[in-house]
């Protein structure tokens, strides 16, 4: 069972013709306006219509993850260029949200005003306040974040547009500089967003972006700096927009598995944190992840399957390293293969797209049975082409977020989740698990890449 590797995304701008989600007009034009920089692009976050630099920066390390490990997959498909495009649409507005080495726009829009209103984002009338932070408001997660995704971007991109890759690296090693010489947690400095995505911390961010500069410029000092950290992270219980330790210790693995670095000390305790991740999801562990009862591996009652979609990626990328190095993963409960490992993501998958107690996708556009309903205002309201009347801030709650019928326009792509019991309710009142995410989707594209 094989889902739709394409991802078609909630994007503001203007909207280039080759757009594929057809119901979608040019929306937030004059993003920036307030503060004399073109902040127009990059993408939406979730049902709503803010624009959140932190969890938009790990979709795009992550749909750029998924591009380099499966490019050959991903070509086979037809789907590279698509991917390529999705990152790009991210790219272009990170960077333009990074005129100065050390400042970097990370919000536009105010959660509260926001989530007043159930608005199509072409009518959107709500306060689109840009947010930023800069040498005395810093955000080491953010710019460490918005780093990586720059750096693991002008990979996938190095064949195909050099200039552009070159471009974007340039940014990625500035804005590390600026993520660790001026050392804070961002939603202290863009304040919103503690009330959306509140960051724990922005050690791992920093470990996540020198491991994709190492990646992408091969320079020394990269490698010093993870070589050099005190903290690991240790073992992770999970993997997701807030917490990329598992990410770094999987790339650093990679260079052990490659020879690239010894197998002591640090080193040593990157790779072995990654394999108990990875021996966790696959119950060989002495820490292993729940599951739900039919199966479906079981992080947080919010949004699980964001969470699942980074475990599977992880243990797709795994996979494949120990593939190339002809070899298997030593868990404290047997061995795993790569076979293995790909058998256990199939199973993770199938239940996302329909192998679950309730018989329904939990990808929409997929199969005959998925939620009608989804929290995504875009999506709920009919679509500006269809009918341009204005729907006003408060009337969308009355005339469509209130209406007990399907969407007008699917959304497909986007995923959403059961609870711990293997429970849905098709509701759009429900955002914990009926809120579609790109955090969630952009691992999945490299995921059912793996399995295509």
């Amino acid at each position: 069972m094989h889902g739709k590797i394409g991802i078609k995304a909630p994007n503001p701008g203007r909207l280039p013709s080759n757009q594929r989600a057809d119901w979608r007009g040019d929306s937030a034009l004059k993003d920036g306006q307030d503060v004399g920089v073109d902040l127009v692009g990059g993408y939406y976050d979730a049902g709503d219509n803010l624009k959140l630099g932190f969890p938009m920066a790990f979709t795009i390390t992550m749909l750029s993850w998924s591009t380099i490990e499966f490019k050959n997959k991903l070509e086979e498909k037809n789907e590279l260029e698509n991917a390529l495009s999705a990152i790009k649409w991210g790219t272009d507005y990170l960077m333009k949200a990074h005129q100065q080495p050390n400042t970097l726009y990370g919000e536009i829009g105010d959660p509260d005003s926001d989530h007043q209103c159930w608005e199509r984002p072409e009518d959107m009338d709500t306060p689109r306040t840009s947010y930023k932070i800069d040498e005395q408001h810093p955000g080491s997660d953010l710019a460490a974040e918005t780093a990586a995704a720059l750096a693991a971007a002008s990979i996938a991109f190095r064949s195909v547009d050099k200039n552009y890759a070159s471009s974007m690296l340039l940014h990625a090693i500035q804005l590390f500089d600026f993520a660790n010489n001026y050392q804070g947690i961002y939603h202290n400095s863009i304040t919103p967003a503690a009330k959306t995505y509140s960051s724990s911390g922005y050690k791992d961010e920093l470990l996540w972006a020198a491991a994709w500069l190492h990646r992408a410029s091969r320079l020394k000092k990269y490698l010093d700096y993870l070589g050099g950290a005190g903290d690991t992270g240790g073992a992770r219980t999970m993997f997701n927009w807030d917490d990329k330790y598992v990410g770094a210790q999987i790339l650093v693995a990679k260079l052990i598995l490659e020879g690239d670095v010894e197998s002591s000390d640090n080193w040593a305790q990157y790779k072995a944190n990654a394999e108990q991740f990875i021996c966790s999801c696959a119950q060989k562990s002495n820490q292993n992840f729940q599951k739900t009862p039919g199966g479906l591996l079981w992080f947080q009652p919010w949004d699980n399957n964001q969470y699942v979609s980074t475990a599977t990626f992880a243990m797709s990328t795994y996979s494949q390293y120990l593939s190339a190095k002809q070899i298997s993963l030593q868990c404290s409960g047997g061995n795993l293969s790569p076979s293995d490992l790909k058998s256990l993501v199939q199973a993770q998958v199938d239940y996302i797209l329909g192998s679950n107690p309730k018989q329904i996708s939990y990808m929409i556009g997929y199969g005959s049975n998925y939620p009608q309903q989804v929290h995504h205002r875009g999506a709920s309201i009919i679509s500006i082409k269809k009918d341009k009347s204005p729907v006003a801030c408060k009337d969308g709650f009355d005339k469509w977020f209130n209406k007990i019928e399907p969407n007008p326009n699917i959304l497909e792509g986007a995923v959403v989740s059961p609870d711990q019991n293997d429970g849905f309710t098709d509701n759009r009142n429900d955002y914990q698990l009926a809120e579609p995410t790109i955090v969630s989707v952009a691992p999945l594209v490299g995921v059912l890449a793996y399995l295509a």
